[in-house]
């Protein structure tokens, strides 16, 4: 990035971008977050209704045809891991930049992260439509499952570019503290898509490929009023002028964006893997595992959301070298999610068949395979809140390598040594066991990679820390 830019020491009272440095920077730490997160709570849990509402409504089609959503979801893996990629590279750039003042640095990272996402949702786009039944295949699909994977599969690829560069977007509003905007925006589009999930499906007879249609049109809608929110509240507005493909900008991308493309990358290595093993049990293990997927997800995102009300507020102080606000607000963040997360977790555990039987309720086999792998997930849950919180801290201040090893922790390497190791003697008990025991050791290894940066901030904060 061109560092020559003016840094403006003294800017006037009335610019929206100078009223929002204070309010980041001097209001009350617990207070600030809380605002924050409620939009990216509300965000969060709403963009996990696209999964579920396919998932939900596909259920009344057969075993086969929820299989087949769920093969398809390793690949909405990576379409979310290219979004956040440049949302989270460009954005965690952008929180330090506006700290520092370097306005010009934030509209050029803007417009190079959204235009960069467009192209690369394109490119996904074109490789899959041109393989789609060997894709299919790679990513799981049995032979009674390819056919609704590959009508699930269509619409999706398709719809590719404009759905990475919605959650680029959606990352940008937050990471500026314009949460609000991004929550319009998905709110609009997980409420059309639960509307027109029936009608495509089972009004117009599309069958699976309707609850895909609905999706794609769902995330459009999204884009849409993502792009007209960007440029509202004091943000950053997308100039296409100010797309500046070169190395010292994606350097930069790279740096805050790599690891969550490791943790969404792997994440879909790693359901890729969770459906091939489990398609070596039948169909019914494949759509049990698929619904505790987005069930977890589901419970996951009110804490993810919680987290990123926390990244704009550590990424302006961080910036401004306000360290000590940087881990009084993670703390406050882990104490509060620690709680939520045991709460949910029992709840979970006693309700799982429940809940498992709401997506198939006329299969007892994918009831069992599920509620049991459920209520495993439960156990190893409220570990998962200092989890995710090491890693969005690390990730926010530009810790990237810290943060990258600890993203290809939980389902990457993790996750997968166990499948491996646990599957081969203990075969279906292996698989609904292998993510809570990743679980277990990615919290282990968040400890020391986290400790040592909390010091290095606790040390500098009397001779850096402005006034909380």
């Amino acid at each position: 990035m061109n560092e020559n830019v003016n840094v403006h020491d003294n800017p006037s009272g009335d610019d929206p971008s100078e009223a929002k440095f204070l309010l980041m920077t001097q209001a009350p730490v617990e207070s600030l977050i809380c605002r924050m997160a409620i939009p990216t709570i509300a965000t969060m849990l709403i963009s996990a209704l696209y999964n579920m509402a396919d998932t939900y409504f596909v259920g009344s089609l057969g075993t086969s045809a929820t299989g087949g959503v769920g093969v398809v979801f390793s690949l909405m893996a990576i379409i979310q891991a290219l979004g956040f990629f440049f949302g989270h590279g460009s954005g965690n750039y952008i929180s330090r930049a506006l700290g520092a003042h370097h306005m010009e640095q934030a509209s050029r990272m803007a417009a190079t992260g959204f235009l960069s996402s467009l192209l690369s949702g394109g490119i996904v786009a074109a490789l899959g439509l041109s393989r789609l039944e060997p894709l299919a295949r790679f990513l799981g699909a049995t032979d009674t499952i390819l056919p609704y994977a590959c009508d699930y599969l269509f619409y999706i690829l398709i719809g590719a570019p404009w759905m990475t560069a919605s959650l680029m977007l959606n990352n940008l509003l937050r990471f500026q503290g314009s949460a609000f905007y991004g929550m319009i925006g998905m709110i609009s589009g997980a409420v059309l898509n639960v509307v027109l999930d029936p009608i495509f499906i089972f009004i117009f007879g599309m069958g699976v490929a309707g609850a895909s249609l609905a999706t794609m049109l769902s995330q459009f809608v999204t884009f849409c009023l993502l792009l007209a929110g960007s440029s509202r509240g004091g943000s950053v507005r997308i100039n296409v002028l100010h797309f500046s493909p070169r190395f010292a900008v994606y350097r930069e991308i790279v740096r805050g964006g790599l690891p969550s493309l490791f943790r969404q990358g792997v994440a879909s290595v790693g359901t890729l893997f969770l459906n091939r093993v489990a398609g070596n049990f039948g169909d019914a293990a494949i759509a049990a595992i698929s619904i505790v997927q987005r069930v977890t997800i589901m419970a996951n995102s009110a804490l993810i959301g919680f987290g990123q009300g926390f990244q704009p507020v550590c990424g302006f102080n961080y910036g401004a070298r306000r360290y000590g606000r940087v881990t009084r607000g993670f703390w406050f963040c882990v104490r509060v999610s620690t709680v939520f997360l045991i709460g949910i977790a029992a709840t979970g555990f006693v309700t799982a068949p429940w809940v498992i039987s709401q997506f198939r309720r006329d299969d007892a086999a994918v009831i069992g395979i599920g509620a049991l792998a459920l209520r495993m997930q439960c156990m190893s849950f409220p570990l998962t809140g200092w989890v995710v919180l090491c890693n969005m801290m690390l990730q926010t201040i530009g810790k990237s390598v810290r943060a990258s090893v600890l993203a290809l922790g939980r389902q990457g390497l993790f996750l997968l040594s166990f499948l491996f190791l646990l599957t081969p003697p203990f075969k279906l008990l292996g698989l609904q066991m292998s993510q809570p025991a990743a679980d277990v050791v990615t919290f282990l290894l968040a400890v020391p990679l986290t400790a040592g940066v909390l010091r290095e901030m606790a040390e500098s904060e009397d001779v850096a820390a402005g006034p909380d």
